[in-house]
């Protein structure tokens, strides 16, 4: 007898499960909230105490009964399991509950597969996808395990699931090929945001915790944000201005979640990568959010495996309207730089406080001083005011012009050196940084 794979719908039974296990053990607000995110109608939530997984079904032969039946009451679609199962699990449980089953992972993908807007999403979540896929076709998909047959294809040849896997390795490696373009492109773009000197930040953070929301309200963008987990799936970069620095390029990136799928975090390095060239991450947190010790674990976990750990990094408690008695602050470490800033991104409140932050610690490299130019090098003054970092302008005796400036120190020794001169030539005083 040949094993179908059935289709799936919007009616869903999740299943999760209860172990003695903190690590392995998941969310079950969070399991119902991916399901809400993928569009599911939950028709029932059944938590199922399981101290040791089985191999055939996972759980026990006398809970899969009870699922069966309430399969058939509920009519539900499919059952959801906040759970990674094997594909010899997915095709047992297929067979006694006649409708189609989902593991964790495979929800996610699904979600993913929702939410991708440009090309390169679409590609990493197909390239997810595909990989998920290939361990499925062994024993999930043993009808395909059929000789093709006909006048001259009779005896040994290709079996269909053999084609099936040569097609599956062809597309991954074209797909993987189209992604490691778009790689090149980005560390190209990033060249050249290097070259220039104009310093980039990315947005990191757990699903939901705010991330699309504070990167509108900063950016005054209109990407896409929702009250739902994995909003952003697209990396979308915008141009900042900061007082006293100057042009900054900020990221908005996927969001982590426990347990996210290696497969997914493999197929969006490309976009990953966004985050590892960083010059400084902003890690956003829920602070209303009860498990919020435990997002931020996971989050500094996925970090450490795209190796971005080592990058400088500012927390930002968001979502403080939520909260009691907190106003937005920045609080310092012991240095006097600031580690981490509670605002709202949703009303505004403490925007100015992270701005002044980013600043700050962008802004250690910065060159601040009144620069005494001679008239013949009207050419050097009129680029400093190209480039907007003309505080104050005055004269003395002779005519100079005296400049109050504030850059990137790189960009002074850039363009002082066309013109063969040195940056102390020209300093008259140091001002406060």
């Amino acid at each position: 007898m040949f094993f179908e794979r059935h289709g799936g719908g919007e009616r869903a039974i999740l299943v999760h499960l209860d172990g003695q296990d903190p690590e392995a053990r998941e969310d079950p607000q969070e399991f119902q909230e991916l399901a809400l995110s993928a569009g599911a109608e939950t028709v029932s939530f059944v938590t199922v105490p399981r101290q040791r997984p089985t191999a055939k079904f996972l759980i026990g032969s006398g809970k899969v009964g009870e699922l069966r039946d309430l399969v058939q009451t509920a009519q539900a679609d499919l059952v959801i399991f906040n759970h990674v199962l094997t594909p010899s699990q997915e095709r047992n449980l297929e067979r006694v509950f006649e409708c189609r089953v989902l593991d964790r992972t495979g929800l996610i993908l699904d979600i993913f597969a929702q939410r991708a807007r440009t090309h390169e999403g679409k590609l990493q979540v197909e390239l997810a996808q595909l990989d998920h896929m290939s361990t499925r076709l062994v024993r999930g998909w043993t009808h395909l395990e059929r000789q093709k047959g006909g006048i001259g294809l009779r005896g040994p040849g290709e079996t269909q699931l053999e084609t099936d896997r040569r097609l599956l390795r062809v597309r991954i490696r074209q797909i993987k090929q189209k992604l490691d373009k778009v790689r090149s492109q980005r560390e190209q773009a990033r060249r050249g945001r290097q070259r220039a000197d104009i310093p980039s930040v990315s947005l990191v953070g757990y699903t939901n915790a705010g991330k699309s929301t504070l990167f509108n309200a900063l950016t005054e963008s209109d990407v896409f944000a929702a009250d739902q987990l994995f909003a952003t799936l697209d990396p979308t970069l915008r141009r900042l201005e900061l007082d006293d620095l100057g042009p900054i390029v900020l990221a908005d990136t996927v969001g982590f979640i426990r347990h996210l799928p290696h497969k997914l975090v493999e197929a969006f390095r490309a976009t990953l990568e966004e985050s590892s060239n960083s010059d400084l991450l902003i890690h956003v947190i829920d602070a209303h959010e009860p498990e919020r010790m435990a997002q931020i674990e996971q989050v500094l976990a996925v970090l450490g495996e795209i190796g971005a750990d080592s990058l400088p990094l500012l927390e930002v408690y968001n979502k403080v309207d939520l909260l009691e008695g907190v106003e937005p602050q920045i609080q310092r470490d012991a240095d006097g730089k600031p580690q981490r800033v509670w605002l709202s991104a949703q009303d505004g409140q403490g925007l100015d406080l992270l701005r002044q932050a980013l600043a700050e610690l962008l802004g250690n490299d910065m060159f601040a001083a009144t620069l005494c130019l001679p008239q013949q090098l009207g050419r050097l003054r009129a680029q400093f005011f190209t480039l907007g970092v003309v505080q104050q302008e005055s004269y003395d005796e002779q005519g100079s012009s005296l400049l109050v400036v504030r850059l990137p120190r790189s960009e002074l020794n850039r363009l002082v050196s066309r013109e063969g001169w040195e940056p102390d030539a020209f300093i008259q005083q140091h001002t406060l940084q």
